[in-house]
């Protein structure tokens, strides 16, 4: 009887201890509501966030990220680095000043760099349609007449602009149909200069193409990849000019691209400057 007392007391005193103690601060800590910014409507990625996308929510601030968006102003005018889905909090990582749709990125050239389209001529050869806006790829090119497959040095990280269906739709602008399927891509648009481009017409007549997704991600180590390819650009350019080249220094060249893209990547190389001698010290 003693026992079953004792048991009644403590039970009355955790008890009055939920109640007085517990759910108050439960209480106070759900009444401290803040304002955040939340999508109203699914954005695609690369598309600018308008005024009718989002509105501002009150939210309890019981375990919220430090960093989720509070304000309009901050993401009304940006772009979507991901797609978006209603309902979601906004995060800086989630927003982009840049966009990967096609059309912006038509209107950056200035003559130093094209946009040039290739088929896909198979499900494959595209990645199997899962080729996105902003990928870094390489094109593995199988070459007919010498019945190889071979990755060109000029083609070993490409930009993609975008990809486009039979009917002329881009990636940006498909709509999913009623069955969860849509509709393939025919062509592949790609960031080039003017002899990747050469290049892109040569082997799209003479073989077939296949693209190699390297990266999907953060445009600050996407751009590392880019400028990796540049540089190799320019060791050829110097390279030409002082000795001459040949097709086999050109094609068994992408090592070094991807060598020197790693050590960027990785951070073992502060400032990239394609030199022969500084790479053979190194």
């Amino acid at each position: 009887m003693k026992n079953r007392t004792i048991i009644g007391i403590i039970c009355i005193v955790l008890a009055l201890v939920v109640t007085f103690g517990v759910a108050p601060l439960v209480s106070r800590m759900d009444s401290n509501k803040v304002n955040i910014v939340r999508i109203t409507r699914n954005v695609s990625q690369g598309h600018a966030v308008t005024e009718n996308d989002v509105e501002i929510a009150e939210v309890g601030n019981y375990n919220l990220p430090s960093d989720v968006i509070r304000k309009k102003e901050d993401v009304v005018g940006k772009f979507a680095a991901t797609d978006l889905k209603a309902g979601d909090y906004l995060f800086p990582s989630k927003m982009t000043d840049s966009s990967d749709n096609a059309n912006d990125v038509f209107r950056t050239l200035k003559g130093d760099k094209q946009a040039i389209s290739i088929t896909i001529r198979s499900f494959a050869g595209g990645l199997s349609g899962k080729l996105q806006n902003g990928d870094i790829v390489q094109l593995v090119v199988y070459q007919n007449n010498a019945d190889e497959a071979i990755v060109p040095a000029e083609l070993t990280y490409l930009k993609v602009i975008t990809t486009t269906t039979s009917e002329g739709i881009d990636r940006d602008e498909l709509t999913v149909n009623e069955d969860g399927t849509y509709e393939l891509p025919s062509t592949v648009t790609l960031l080039v200069n003017q002899k990747q481009a050469k290049l892109l017409v040569q082997y799209e007549n003479s073989g077939r193409i296949h693209a190699d997704l390297v990266y999907r991600g953060d445009e600050a180590t996407a751009q590392k990849y880019l400028d990796a390819q540049e540089a190799y650009f320019k060791a050829l350019s110097e390279t030409e000019t002082s000795e001459g080249s040949s097709e086999s220094n050109v094609n068994n060249g992408g090592d070094d691209v991807i060598s020197r893209a790693n050590d960027i990547i990785n951070g073992r190389v502060p400032s990239y400057v394609y030199d022969k001698e500084e790479s053979a010290d190194e």
